[in-house]
């Protein structure tokens, strides 16, 4: 079927996660405290990397960058959530359902760009420890960040011009919390071939090559760790990209557990339910995992706070 501008449709409904009344305040409550906790751990995080001296390195850099996206990526879909259980109203318009999916592509994308960069800042600190700082130098940093939004806001406008191509005949019930991009191709009537090998090709392109180069530098890593003779040094090097090896587990585990979940029942339900691992629950312990171990954020956070205070007391 060829798109017709008469079969277009001005909303959708956001069926989320269950129909049942009494759920709706549990639900409100559980999305509503990982929401604050999300943008205020990510908030810390970057007044910690602005405010502390000893964290002006790439490193740092590359992890503020992160929490500035994860608040984003969950201001994307969740208020939008939260506020049709309050209002008790499921629609959504075509033009924010749009929006949406232009959101949550550019930054889910980012996440994954950035996650790369990262490996390939460890790779370079701990394979090429002597030239860090003269390779890792502020311009090259700067130009990666750029790089990265580059390419995601180009991607995500490709994918986002995509869906606008696309017809949806009657009334369209969306399964899930909100308009996720496979869904609006599923839902369409018109004809969904150009829109998938698009999605998929990107898929492969953007989401497999920043994952190979994440393989690659921490390859290197452990091959180099591996050469060096004394244990409290392989412990140092190992502890200096252990944060980062944890986020980026939890972000590909829990994508690759949404995708054989998914798979596996064909439930569109039990998609929405396992994507929020992806979508809400690995942003928000994302901090968690970087402050918890990490001495340096721990270290400038106390004494952010202890200065904001002593100035609250003077003044």
């Amino acid at each position: 079927m060829k798109p017709s501008n008469d079969t277009r449709i001005s909303e959708f409904l956001l069926l989320g996660f269950s129909e049942d009344p009494e759920l709706q305040p549990l639900i409100f409550g559980l999305f509503l405290s990982m929401y604050l906790i999300t943008v205020v751990g990510n908030l810390l995080i970057i007044l910690a990397v602005r405010s502390d001296s000893h964290l002006h390195t790439p490193m740092y850099f590359f992890l503020a960058n992160l929490s500035f996206v994860d608040i984003f990526s969950t201001s994307t879909t969740v208020p939008k959530m939260l506020m049709s259980i309050q209002t008790k109203s499921k629609v959504i318009t075509y033009a924010g359902c749009v929006t949406q999916i232009y959101f949550f592509v550019l930054f889910a994308v980012l996440d994954v760009f950035l996650l790369a960069v990262m490996a390939y800042d460890r790779f370079v600190a701990i394979c090429h420890p002597l030239h860090y700082m003269v390779i890792m130098n502020p311009q090259l940093c700067g130009l990666l960040v750029m790089m990265c939004w580059i390419i995601c806001v180009l991607h995500s406008l490709l994918q986002t011009l995509m869906v606008l191509r696309l017809s949806f005949c009657t009334a369209v019930e969306i399964p899930h919390y909100f308009c996720e991009l496979n869904q609006m191709i599923q839902l369409a009537c018109s004809d969904t071939f150009l829109n998938n090998m698009v999605m998929y090709s990107a898929s492969v392109l953007l989401g497999g090559g920043p994952f190979a180069g994440i393989l690659y530098s921490y390859s290197k890593i452990v091959s180099s760790i591996c050469g060096i003779s004394s244990a409290q040094c392989k412990y140092k090097a190992f502890s200096t990209c252990a944060s980062h090896l944890s986020v980026v587990s939890l972000f590909y585990c829990t994508m690759l557990g949404v995708y054989l979940s998914s798979a596996a029942t064909q439930s569109s339900h039990a998609s929405a339910v396992a994507s929020v691992m992806y979508t809400v629950v690995t942003p928000m312990l994302n901090p968690f995992i970087y402050s918890l171990r990490n001495k340096d954020v721990k270290r400038a956070l106390k004494t952010f706070f202890v200065k904001e205070t002593l100035c609250g007391q003077l003044s």
